[in-house]
């Protein structure tokens, strides 16, 4: 069981595995906490936006949109490879998933069909959300992937976690599709390599 790292911690760690990091208004306090509590954390969650443009991406992830307020997500990886942090704390990210796949994640070992939505992910995960829209078609640039890799990896070598505490959306919740055009076991191999 972990306890979320602070803000200043986030920001360090991700600075530290190489990334450039876009702070974001008042980024560090921005958060849905007033909706349920934020951890115990046990593992990274990859989105895609479903959107074209960074500052309209990081608009939408920062504020929300009706029906569902910001953040979305910690930070926005976008397609130059930059992070935008948009909020820290609990974020509208995860939704209700699997408590099955929660298990595992913690457990580090593999991941089962995700076939329920029964368990508040909003409380446990860290969420990146990455442009794209998420329609196979467009494209995943060389250094978003990377950027990807190292953001997950820097949350994971914090928390002392391996790869398999990292998963999409698509394996959280059923009837989700993120990240699509690339793969989360891919996406895993590199975050294990980069933790060696």
């Amino acid at each position: 069981m972990s306890s979320p790292m602070s803000a200043s911690n986030f920001l360090k760690v991700l600075k530290d595995e190489g990334l450039t990091v876009v702070q974001v208004g008042d980024w560090r306090t921005h958060n849905r906490n007033h909706k349920g509590p934020w951890g115990p954390v046990h593992g990274v969650m990859i989105h895609h936006t479903v959107t074209k443009g960074t500052a309209r991406t990081v608009e939408i992830c920062r504020d929300g949109y009706s029906g569902l307020p910001g953040p979305l997500c910690h930070g926005v990886i976008a397609k130059d490879g930059r992070v935008h942090l948009v909020g820290y704390g609990r974020a509208n990210h995860a939704g209700l998933g699997d408590d099955d796949v929660l298990r595992a994640v913690i457990a580090e070992t593999g991941l089962p069909a995700d076939n329920e939505a029964n368990t508040d992910g909003n409380r446990h995960f860290y969420g990146f959300e990455c442009e794209n829209l998420g329609d196979g078609k467009d494209p995943w640039p060389a250094v978003q992937l990377e950027a990807v890799e190292k953001a997950a990896a820097a949350v994971c070598r914090f928390h002392h976690w391996d790869a398999p505490s990292v998963i999409g959306h698509l394996e959280w919740q059923p009837g989700k599709v993120d990240p699509r055009g690339f793969s989360m076991t891919g996406m895993r191999t590199r975050i294990h390599d980069r933790l060696k």
